[in-house]
């Protein structure tokens, strides 16, 4: 139970994303059946469907607006202020994420303890994991797209796209595009309402009681 308490959050989201992802494979299977029924093609069996540009760039796409969004906010928020938002550092003075790590502190991390280059790429391994996530999620994503895009052509006798081909098209980037805004909305629209809104209990939230003028916690 300890276990439970300590580790909720993540568990939770854990089984969120698997309850979703599951979802998205069997209606995203079913729906792509129905498509190719309706083209006079084959239905797809399970283990055929995992491996289709059509389930494989409809992950991808996701995952690769998220870690983008992820990525630049940890990194934005070093440097840019919003005053009276939980979602940033205060706009005057010196905050304790900014103060340089001391390898003497109770349950440093290795890293730390270590110091030298170890130290120096720890000092920043979250904003390079979440880019290297994105840089991943994107090349999959246009894997996906570009193989489903070539078995849509085969299907109607087109010659397939070569790679330098494809990344050009409209198709590829518009489904960049349609999710990396609906991210950069969503982190301006938590930034924005946590000024004069509250939840009671949230880390995400100012005090009930605090001026909307206080920036951060």
């Amino acid at each position: 139970m300890k276990f439970l308490r300590n580790n909720g959050l993540s568990i939770t989201f854990l089984f969120l994303f698997l309850f979703a992802l599951a979802g998205q494979f069997f209606t995203g299977f079913a729906d792509h059946n129905k498509e190719r029924e309706e083209e006079g093609q084959p239905a797809l069996t399970a283990g055929q469907y995992i491996h289709s540009g059509h389930f494989i760039q409809a992950t991808f796409e996701n995952w690769e607006s998220e870690f983008l969004q992820m990525a630049l906010y940890v990194l934005l928020t070093i440097w840019l202020r919003q005053k009276g938002s939980s979602e940033s550092k205060k706009c005057d003075g010196p905050e304790e994420v900014d103060r340089e790590p001391s390898p003497d502190r109770k349950g440093a991390p290795w890293p730390v303890r270590r110091g030298g280059l170890i130290l120096k790429i720890y000092k920043h391994s979250l904003s390079i994991a979440l880019f290297l996530l994105f840089i991943l999620s994107f090349v999959m994503h246009f894997y996906g797209s570009w193989k489903d895009e070539n078995e849509h052509l085969a299907l109607k006798n087109i010659p397939a796209e070569s790679v330098s081909q494809y990344i050009t098209d409209a198709r590829f980037w518009f489904e960049s595009f349609q999710n990396w805004q609906s991210e950069f909305l969503s982190v301006l629209t938590i930034v924005v309402l946590s000024i004069f809104l509250r939840q009671k209990g949230s880390p995400q939230s100012k005090p009930v009681d605090a001026s909307n003028d206080e920036t951060g916690e």
